[in-house]
């Protein structure tokens, strides 16, 4: 499950890389060395760029259990099962009476 979900203290070390990377393009700039380190800033963009991908994709990642609680809305709503049923949120059915037109 790990590797599936950004746990809370992957996500601090991720803030931590992003404030570090930071810190350390200001010292450049304030020492005038900012794009004499540039290999150096490119090895560092590169990793925080390959972490923040990971928070990304992890931190929207179903679990197993939101998937089939998702499969199940889905099919409710006529996405995936041979029902038949639609459960339109536009259907003039589900209308409350007052709110019918009386010509229809």
């Amino acid at each position: 499950m790990s590797e599936e979900v950004y746990g809370p203290e992957r996500v601090q070390r991720l803030a931590a890389l992003l404030r570090a990377l930071a810190e350390r393009i200001q010292e450049l700039e304030r020492t005038g060395r900012l794009l004499d380190a540039a290999p150096e800033l490119q090895k560092l963009l590169g990793n925080a760029r390959s972490e923040l991908f990971h928070y990304e994709v992890r931190s929207t990642y179903d679990t197993p259990e939101v998937a089939e609680s998702r499969r199940i809305v889905e099919e409710a709503m006529g996405g995936g099962g041979g029902g038949g049923d639609d459960l339109s949120l536009d259907d003039p059915e589900d209308d409350e009476p007052w709110q019918r037109d009386p010509q229809a």
